[in-house]
């Protein structure tokens, strides 16, 4: 879209400088907008610091690059790719969409990109803010944050041991804080209200979601989140546990300090990763070479318990998953789809036990009537990771009788004869409302345009009316009740979409079995 013929473009002047963007099609964006200082050279592993400005009158029509990330031409066979070039280290930048820059203080929301936390960006079409903006008269901001080496790996050696404890390691966390403290100070110059904010985001960026709700500073500042298939059940590491895998990667990088380091291009920082991704997979685990840590300083706990905090008691909490989210990166792998039996039991049995293994197996087996190995295995790797973490913080914040709204999504995607299933990522289009941007992604491909559509009604205008009120409910939609224990009320997204009770009820009374044998 370009700007409307005859109309000026619009301006915002804000503490930092002016900044001029486009109208598109009605829609105000203002793209590529900085909220910290390039962290290049020596600021390059280092917490985000305030962008100090600039003179004169700003262009906002371009997107900035993302951070730097793994780049596949050709795209992947799920999602087509998810993160295009320019990359660039100096990426600290926010998009905003605004139906106008006026005093109406309208709900804000900001949404995190997830991607594995190496991954994504802000200014990809997928997650544009216009729909929201231009259906629920929101103001939406998107925003690119520090990923990979960049972003999940603190080198300390330059300072003493009591100064490096008193700094972040979570650098990610220093650059999304300081994006909410930018829309915290400028939104209301878009036209929107920075004390109606929800924070939104899905698979790592929920992760981040979560995490920001823990921090002091950063829960003040927004009053509802959104958390879209969090994988809560990856174990965060403290700074002690996570140095093997910096100490790997430096190895990797062939840096032997710091300062080496800092003088590597982040083309060779990016090739790197691919090493690392190798040296921490593990057989029936969904890989992730870089991961959150338990720093003491920006995050002190698991992100999935900071949302039973007390401080966090009144945050609106929205939290759902896919029935199948592990199929995204394993279903069409060959060496998962002919697994024995056998394969399948020692993979439970490190969760379970050896004794429990076979029993678990066949609850597995009965739920999915017909089921290979694979998707047994499928089926616990999205329990483990996925459903159950967000089942029990559900039942915790249900259980002290905090506000959470729950919901599956179901409606399987039929490319590759229907082996995707539900996969991880499948909500996204039908939350946006936006199939357009995904003619890319063989994820979406044959879906029914009509089915498409009246999913994609229920779930946006849910979304929306959570951003706006704290209550995902409409007139499109069943009444959603809150998520209670006595209730459990677990909206299922489908071709038919209803309310269910105790929905994932199978996974959550099998996993509760597993605690129960830890503990004991």
């Amino acid at each position: 879209m370009t700007d409307v013929p005859g109309q000026a473009p619009p301006v915002v002047q804000l503490p930092a400088g002016r900044l001029r963007g486009s109208d598109e099609g009605g829609i105000w964006v203002f793209k590529g907008v900085p909220y910290a200082e390039p962290p290049v050279g020596d600021l390059r592993w280092r917490a985000a610091r305030p962008h100090p400005g600039w003179s004169g009158t700003r262009d906002a029509t371009a997107f900035g690059p993302a951070s730097p990330q793994p780049f596949l031409e050709g795209g992947d066979p799920v999602l087509g790719g998810h993160g295009t070039p320019p990359f660039d280290e100096d990426c600290l930048t926010l998009n905003v969409w605004t139906p106008a820059p006026d005093d109406a203080r309208r709900p804000v929301l900001v949404w995190i990109h997830g991607g594995g936390f190496v991954s994504g960006s802000g200014a990809l079409p997928i997650y544009s803010g216009e729909t929201f903006a231009r259906n629920g008269d929101l103001v939406v901001v998107t925003l690119n944050y520090r990923l990979g080496p960049l972003g999940y790996l603190s080198f300390e050696e330059d300072r003493n041991e009591k100064a490096a404890q008193a700094e972040p390691a979570n650098l990610w966390f220093t650059d999304q804080l300081a994006a909410l403290r930018w829309v915290h100070e400028n939104i209301a110059r878009f036209g929107g209200d920075p004390g109606n904010v929800t924070v939104a985001g899905q698979s790592g960026g929920a992760v981040s979601t979560a995490a920001l709700a823990g921090h002091p500073e950063a829960r003040r500042m927004f009053r509802r989140v959104i958390l879209q298939s969090p994988p809560f059940g990856l174990n965060i590491p403290t700074r002690d546990e996570y140095r093997e895998r910096v100490d790997a990667y430096r190895r990797y990088a062939g840096a032997k300090s710091l300062k080496e380091l800092r003088g590597l291009p982040w083309e060779r920082l990016a090739e790197a990763t691919g090493v690392l991704f190798a040296h921490t997979a593990r057989w029936g685990h969904w890989s992730t070479p870089f991961l959150p840590v338990r720093d003491g300083v920006t995050l002190r706990r698991h992100p999935a318990q900071t949302l039973l905090e007390e401080a966090a008691a009144d945050i609106d909490v929205l939290i759902g998953w896919t029935r199948e989210e592990a199929n995204f990166a394993f279903a069409l792998d060959p060496g998962y789809a002919a697994i024995t039996r056998g394969q399948a039991l020692d993979r439970i049995a490190q969760g379970f036990g050896q004794e429990e293994a076979a029993d678990v197996y066949a609850e597995y087996a009965r739920t999915r009537p017909g089921a290979r190995p694979v998707g047994v295995l499928m089926d616990l790797i999205t329990d483990e990771l996925f459903r159950v973490p967000s089942l029990q913080l559900a039942e915790a914040r249900a259980a002290a009788g905090r506000p959470v709204w729950a919901y599956q999504f179901d409606l399987p995607a039929p490319t590759y004869d229907g082996r995707l299933a539900a996969a991880h990522c499948l909500e996204l289009p039908f939350v946006f409302d936006n199939f357009d941007s995904w003619s890319h992604a063989p994820l979406v491909a044959g879906i029914d345009p009509a089915l498409g559509k009246g999913l994609t009604r229920s779930m946006h205008r849910a979304w929306i009316a959570f951003a706006r009120t704290g209550d995902p409910n409409h007139a499109d939609l069943p009444t959603w009740h809150r998520y209670r224990t006595d209730a459990r009320t677990t909206m299922r997204f489908d071709s038919v979409t209803l309310p269910v009770d105790d929905l994932a009820g199978h996974a959550r009374r099998l996993h509760t079995r597993r605690n129960a044998a830890a503990v004991g």
